[in-house]
């Protein structure tokens, strides 16, 4: 009996010993090769995923970014190939949106309208914009599987507006040169908290890099520190309410027989000439114009007149979700207000939860998962943050609008694009188009600037239709402004 104990003893010691500590390698690369039909031709390309360290100023690794490249590889020409540079937001989001539903070389398995399907998996993407560019997609500190690495290094370093640019500046760099890609044009992407993100680090690579872009797109922008007024922020959700009423078919019979375009249309304009100046006025408004301002936007939100007025005009989003279809007995989503959810009590002012992230991390979590480990053969007991913990996040001095703004006027060949899908109700379209307008005063830059919606929300890929449609939007701006053998100059 002794000596069994002693060799279960023995047996559990060498079991310890073989077990590892949980700790991603700072710097690492997988490479393989894979195939994709795009546009009705097949070609080859690598994928390298892995790890790449960020530094401190002594030069001491202090943290280290996950990444996965994509590389078409029967180009022959890398210098005039474009290099698109992909981030997602939060602060605190993985890259795993963008990566793995929009413009990588395999997309989730899903239904044409974006909701869940089993089994989970990847397919190929047809749509990805592999063929004429190559994609970096980076995981920012405690997204995906990036990490901090020194327990000793301040938060500060990463978590904020500024400092999270400055740093990803930093790792960019040093990724283009690794790559060896510092010859080709060079185009940032990032969604919701990422259009913050490159908005600020299009200013921050050309005066701290001295790396000069041709494109930044922004997919469901954020408000990029462009000052509204509570009036302003106020009146623009309006056209969005539109959109949402609309898709659900609860507008008044003769404004819910015209096609969407029409409708928002006749939004915007109510939005910008009618409801602006009497939101201004706040609670000195005439009271006949409040009440006709009341009416009328009950006629294009969907909401009760009563409800507007007991709102004093100001009608939240959240209480929008939830009462837009609280006689019906469900809510409408957040990022995307074609989902429906269900609470506990139609009673209270907003949702128990936002259906539409619920769906989505039903689909996108196990794919990406499965997707790394057995398509890319990246292995790691690190956890895949799809949100990872980031905050406290500074966000004073918000200024990348305008920082972005500045990289534009300081470079001919920078241009820049927004899409926006009109059922996204936490960064609305007509406040997309409103950053647009607002962002270049002077206006002498406005034919740099481009807009693009579309028929789904927050992540209009995740329709098929608009993947499509989104995806070609992205190949076309890239290809006009690729700007081969153009001076850039004004």
């Amino acid at each position: 009996m002794r000596f069994y104990i002693t060799f279960l003893l023995a047996l559990g010691m060498t079991l310890s010993s073989m077990a590892q500590d949980r700790k991603l390698p700072a710097d690492t690369t997988v490479t393989t090769t894979h195939e994709v039909t795009v546009k009705g031709k097949r070609f080859p390309y690598t994928a390298s995923t892995g790890t790449q360290p960020v530094w401190d100023k002594d030069g001491k690794v202090i943290a280290s970014l996950y990444y996965t490249y994509y590389e078409r590889s029967d180009v022959k020409d890398r210098a005039s190939r474009p290099l698109l540079i992909s981030f997602n937001g939060g602060p605190g989001s993985a890259s795993v949106w963008m990566h793995i539903a929009y413009t990588g070389p395999r997309v989730l398995l899903i239904d044409d309208e974006g909701y869940p399907v089993q089994p989970y998996g990847v397919k190929e993407n047809p749509n990805t914009v592999l063929d004429i560019a190559d994609i970096v997609y980076v995981n920012p500190v405690n997204t995906g599987y990036s990490r901090v690495l020194d327990d000793k290094a301040p938060r500060e370093t990463f978590f904020g507006v500024n400092a999270d640019v400055k740093y990803l500046a930093e790792w960019v760099n040093t990724f283009v040169t690794r790559k060896n890609r510092w010859q080709s044009p060079k185009y940032l992407i990032g969604e919701s908290y990422g259009t913050t993100r490159v908005s600020g680090l299009a200013l921050e690579l050309q005066n701290a890099q001295w790396m000069y872009l041709n494109g930044v797109i922004l997919v469901s922008p954020t408000d990029l520190g462009i000052d509204r007024g509570d009036q302003v922020e106020a009146a623009n959700r309006l056209p969005y309410f539109a959109a949402a009423a609309w898709y659900h078919k609860v507008l008044p019979p003769a404004l819910q027989a015209k096609d969407l375009d029409v409708v928002l249309a006749e939004a915007e304009q109510y939005t910008i000439n009618e409801l602006i100046p009497v939101m201004a006025m706040g609670g000195f408004v005439d009271p006949q114009k409040r009440k006709a301002a009341a009416a009328k936007m009950a006629y294009y939100s969907g909401l009760s007149e009563e409800y507007i007025l007991q709102s004093n005009l100001d009608v939240n989003t959240r209480a929008f979700w939830k009462e837009l279809l609280r006689t019906k007995g469900f809510t409408i989503g957040r990022l995307d207000s074609r989902y429906l959810g269900i609470d506990r009590m139609d009673a209270g002012e907003s949702p128990d939860y936002s259906a539409e992230l619920t769906s989505w991390l039903h689909s996108f979590t196990p794919a990406i998962n499965y997707y790394i480990r057995e398509h890319l053969k990246f292995k790691t007991d690190i956890k895949y943050n799809l949100f990872g913990p980031v905050h406290p996040w500074d966000r004073s001095n918000d200024r990348t609008g305008d920082n972005l703004r500045q990289a534009m006027a300081q470079n001919p060949y920078l241009n820049v694009m927004f899409q926006s899908g009109y059922y996204d109700g936490a960064t609305t379209y007509f406040n997309s188009k409103y950053s647009m307008w607002n962002m270049d005063p002077s206006g002498k830059m406005k034919d740099r600037f481009s807009w693009k919606g579309y028929r789904s929300g927050h992540m209009m890929y995740l329709r098929a239709e608009d993947l499509i449609k989104a995806n070609d939007d992205v190949r076309e701006f890239i290809n006009n402004s690729s700007s081969k053998g153009k001076a850039a100059k004004y």
